[in-house]
C-alpha cells in the first residue's frame, strides 16, 4: 500500500473534526460524519450592488486562503456560465453570489487577486469565473492535489470523506442552477461544497510535502493559473456523436449543416443543445439524406418534431445538396502531430518500437510514483518525441524536448531518464 492510500484508508490519519490531522494523525476512528448544515448556516444570496460591495470588503479583509466554486447549468443552457459562485474565507464566512443579477465581479476579484484560491477541478470552473471578472494567480486544485497524491478516488465528496472523514450531500451537482428563485436545499449543498475546501487544502499539502511532491504540485497550479484561455475549437461539429459511422463527404456536410442550424438555435433560446436536437438525429439524418420532411420524420429523433422544424431541418438538408465538391469537408481533420499510433507500425516502424519503449517505462515510472500517467506526463508528449526524437538522444536534449512541449519541470526531471532509456532501446 503507498503513502497516499494508506492516508486514504487509515482512520488514524483522519479527524471528524474539519481540520487535517496533525503531523502524528488523528485518533479518531469513527464513521464518516454525515455534513448537513454550513456551520454559519445558509447565507442569502448576494444579488444586488450594495450586497457585492459589502462581501468583497469582507472577504478582502479576510485571511488565508479562499475558497471557489462555481455552478452552471450543463445540459439546461447554451454554454457554460456560471449560474452562482460560492466563497469561504477565514474571518470572512461563506457567500453565495447570483452572478446573473451581478455579471461583474471584477471588483471581488481584484480585491482576492493576491490571494490563493482554492479549487475542486480548478480546469473547470476557471473559464466561467474569468467570464465574470474572476481570475486568480495563485491556485491551489484539491482534485488535481489527490491525483498527485495517489488516491483512488478523487471527486470532493470522496476526498473529504476519506482526508476529513466528512459526508457531504451529493444530490444537486446536476440540477439546473439557471433556476430561480434557487431552493434552499440547493443552496445549502452549494455552501457546504466551500465549507471544508481550504481544511482538504490543508491537509492534503501535508500529505504530498510527506510524498516530496509539493514543489510538483505547486508547479502544476502555477501552469494551471497562468495558462491563457482556450483558443475555439476548429471544426467542433466533427465532435458530434456517432461520427464514425458517416463517412461520404456529403454526408459529413449534412452533420455540419444540421450542428451548425442547431446551435444558432440553442444560443438563441439559452438552450442545451441536445434539448434542440439530438446528436443520434443528427447522424440519422446525414446517413439518409432524406429527399423530404415526410422522410425526415420517418427518422429516429425526428418523429415528435412538428412541420414548421421539420421544414428548418430540411432546408439545412437541402442546403447541402447544393453545395459543390469543392464545398464539402474533408473526411478528417488536419493533423498537426503525429499520426495516430495505430498507424506506426507501417509508417515508421523504428517510432513504433520507441514508442511501445517509451509507453512501458512512463507507465512503469508513473506505478513508482503512485499516480496517474497523464499527470505523471501527457501521452501526446510522449508520442511526439517518439516520433520525431532528439538527433542525439541524450539526458539534455531529451529534457530540453520535453520542455518544448510543454513539461513542468518535475515532469522533464522525472521522466527524462525513463525516456532516453526507452528511446536508446527503441532504437537497438
Amino acid at each position: 500500500m503507498t503513502d497516499a492510500h494508506e492516508t486514504a484508508a487509515d482512520p488514524s490519519l483522519r479527524t471528524t473534526g474539519g481540520a487535517p490531522p496533525d503531523d502524528a494523525g488523528s485518533s479518531v476512528t469513527q464513521a464518516p460524519t454525515p455534513l448537513l448544515e454550513p456551520r454559519e448556516g445558509v447565507p442569502p444570496v448576494i444579488a444586488d450592488a450594495s450586497a457585492l460591495a459589502e462581501v468583497t470588503a469582507a472577504f478582502a479583509a479576510g485571511s488565508g486562503p479562499v475558497a471557489v466554486d462555481a455552478e452552471r447549468a450543463s445540459g439546461y443552457r447554451y454554454g457554460q456560465r456560471a449560474y452562482l459562485v460560492q466563497l469561504r474565507r477565514e474571518g470572512a464566512g461563506t457567500a453565495l453570489i447570483d452572478p446573473v443579477a451581478c455579471p461583474d465581479l471584477s471588483g471581488l476579484g481584484a480585491a482576492l487577486s493576491d490571494v490563493e484560491w482554492v479549487l475542486h477541478a480548478a480546469t473547470q470552473d476557471l473559464p466561467c469565473l474569468r467570464e465574470i471578472g474572476m481570475v486568480p494567480t495563485r491556485i491551489f486544485d484539491t482534485e488535481l492535489a489527490g491525483r498527485l497524491a495517489g488516491f483512488p478516488r478523487v471527486g470532493l465528496g470522496a476526498m473529504v470523506e476519506n482526508v476529513l472523514g466528512f459526508v457531504l450531500e451529493k444530490g444537486h451537482s446536476a440540477v439546473d442552477w439557471s433556476t430561480r428563485p434557487l431552493p434552499e436545499p440547493w443552496l445549502r449543498y452549494a455552501a457546504l461544497d466551500v465549507e471544508l475546501l481550504v481544511d482538504l487544502r490543508d491537509a492534503l499539502e501535508k500529505e504530498l510535502d510527506r510524498q516530496g511532491k509539493l514543489e510538483w504540485a505547486r508547479q502544476e497550479f502555477d501552469a494551471i493559473a497562468s495558462a491563457p484561455p482556450a483558443e475555439p475549437r476548429k471544426d467542433p461539429w466533427r465532435r458530434t456523436s456517432g461520427m464514425h459511422k458517416v463517412r461520404r463527404r456529403r454526408q459529413l456536410a449534412v452533420v455540419r449543416e444540421l450542428w451548425e442550424t442547431r446551435d444558432r438555435i440553442a444560443q438563441r433560446r439559452d438552450v442545451s443543445p441536445g434539448k434542440v436536437l439530438a446528436d443520434a438525429a443528427i447522424v440519422e439524418a446525414a446517413l439518409a439524406l432524406p429527399p423530404n420532411a415526410h422522410a425526415l420524420a420517418a427518422l429516429h429523433g425526428f418523429g415528435r418534431i412538428n412541420r414548421r422544424q421539420l421544414e428548418q431541418w430540411q432546408a439545412a438538408v437541402d442546403r447541402v445538396r447544393g453545395l459543390s465538391e469543392s464545398q464539402l469537408p474533408q473526411p478528417g481533420q488536419p493533423v498537426t502531430g503525429p499520426p495516430p499510433p495505430r498507424a506506426w507500425a507501417d509508417k515508421d516502424p523504428a517510432a513504433a518500437a520507441r514508442l511501445s519503449a517509451a509507453r512501458a517505462a512512463v507507465t512503469a515510472l508513473a506505478e513508482r510514483l503512485n499516480m496517474p500517467q497523464e499527470n505523471l506526463i501527457t501521452p501526446d508528449t510522449v508520442r511526439r518525441v517518439c516520433w520525431e526524437p532528439p538527433a542525439t538522444v541524450d539526458t539534455e536534449s531529451v529534457g530540453a524536448a520535453l520542455a518544448g512541449h510543454g513539461a513542468r519541470p518535475w515532469q522533464v526531471e522525472q521522466v527524462t531518464p525513463a525516456l532516453v532509456a526507452a528511446l536508446d532501446q527503441g532504437v537497438s
